[in-house]
């Protein structure tokens, strides 16, 4: 198998078709160098990716994420793949919460002086309480959340731990306070701009992976679906060889490498590379209704405390529901899970009805392990080959495992490359 160098600046060999990957491809394809973008499956997006479920005869996403209108990078990559107008955001931010222990429903909306106003926090807080999240974002490298914000009192379990929970899909007493901390100073620290919620109303693949694989190939960018890296040949200080499915073959002298696997796959592939463990699961349950979904105040989400479900998303006529850190919920059979899951929508619905159909989605090692020795072990995008760099969101970005950790990655293992004489 020979792949031809540019005859200029080489070729990129990009490993991974994951957010991280396409950002990266699409960085060094736009700044004119040749990309060839290697994906084992089928499809590219990783974990951010659309399906079409024969079930429930519905295009389905394989996880619900939560964008936010400070995830600057992600909002600028899609904007240069021309995917702008697939995402809406909801202005002014606002995050419906209703707790299923006692019904206590309320709508965080953060902005100005908000904290000042009672009917926009949590119920029974008091404004000088939000300014615990402080201790997160000034927390050293070995704290976790619970050393810092402390499980007790009513803001822990109706606001922290849910927030901490779905952004490190983790518990409280394990994840890191310093990622968490990030959160808050990208997002509630900013303003309510950067709290807006931002929706992909057509789904992931339609926001993120089609518009970049059509942009990508607009640029000149090679896309191989199938295309299984499975060792990495090493000479000095430089990476010399790929090889795909078992076959290999030698890289020109100007050309690099881009690993944008998962942790694992990473760890098998480069020697003596420290990376995260897995972290937990993720299941989400996705419920087809009779007609349109309607959430309580006419959000598209909606926040769960008090039982087994999470977060609530609706689009059109599916319901899907998001649990992190489930592992012990993804070991049970599917009709379990969603009949566990369904009495948290119905009570939160107010259903008196049978289960709906449904699709449940379990995604092992859906994110890499967030707790604090954990976070120690990313590497940086930076290796010591001269021409192989990381990229993926479990590299050291300073945030948690997100989309916008993904894109940011890539782009910054594409400027370590294009920076290079």
């Amino acid at each position: 198998m020979t792949i031809p160098p540019s005859p200029i600046a080489g070729t990129v060999h990009v490993i991974g078709a994951g957010l991280a990957g396409l950002s990266a491809a699409l960085r060094l394809a736009e700044a004119g160098r040749r990309v060839v973008l290697h994906e084992q499956a089928p499809q590219a997006g990783g974990r951010c990716r659309s399906f079409h479920d024969a079930t429930l005869d519905r295009t389905l996403d394989n996880g619900s994420h939560m964008v936010l209108g400070g995830n600057r990078a992600l909002l600028d990559y899609a904007r240069r793949i021309g995917a702008a107008g697939a995402l809406s955001a909801l202005r002014p931010a606002a995050f419906p919460f209703l707790d299923l222990r006692d019904g206590a429903a309320w709508t965080l909306r953060p902005g100005g002086l908000w904290l000042f106003d009672e009917a926009r926090r949590v119920p029974g807080s008091r404004p000088w309480q939000y300014l615990a999240a402080l201790r997160a974002v000034l927390a050293g490298p070995a704290a976790a959340l619970d050393a810092v914000l402390p499980p007790n009192g009513l803001l822990h379990g109706r606001l922290w731990a849910p927030l901490a929970v779905s952004a490190m899909n983790g518990p409280t007493a394990r994840v890191s306070a310093r990622l968490f901390g990030a959160v808050m100073r990208e997002t509630l620290l900013r303003g309510e701009a950067a709290c807006r919620p931002v929706i992909a109303a057509q789904g992931l693949s339609a926001a993120f992976v089609d518009p970049a694989l059509r942009r990508l190939a607009a640029l000149g960018g090679d896309v191989r679906f199938g295309a299984r890296v499975d060792g990495l040949r090493f000479d000095g200080g430089r990476v010399a060889g790929l090889s795909i499915a078992g076959s290999g073959f030698g890289l020109g002298s100007m050309d690099s490498v881009i690993l944008a696997t998962p942790a694992w796959v990473a760890g098998r592939l480069v020697p003596e590379l420290s990376v995260p463990p897995p972290g937990p699961a993720i299941v989400n349950v996705h419920y087809r209704f009779d007609g349109p979904v309607s959430l309580p105040g006419g959000s598209p989400f909606l926040a769960l405390v008090g039982g087994r479900a999470e977060w609530l998303f609706a689009r059109g006529d599916v319901l899907s529901v998001t649990v992190s850190d489930a592992d012990a919920l993804a070991d049970q059979p599917a009709d379990a899970i969603a009949a566990r899951l369904w009495s948290d929508v119905a009570a939160a619905l107010r259903l008196d009805v049978p289960i709906r159909p449904f699709r449940v989605v379990k995604e092992r090692r859906a994110t890499p392990d967030q707790a604090p020795d954990s976070v120690r072990r990313r590497p940086p995008a930076r290796t010591r080959w001269s021409n192989l760099a990381l990229a993926g969101d479990w590299t050291d970005t300073g945030l948690p495992a997100t989309l916008e950790a993904a894109v940011r990655s890539g782009d910054r293992a594409a400027a370590l490359l294009l920076a290079k004489p």
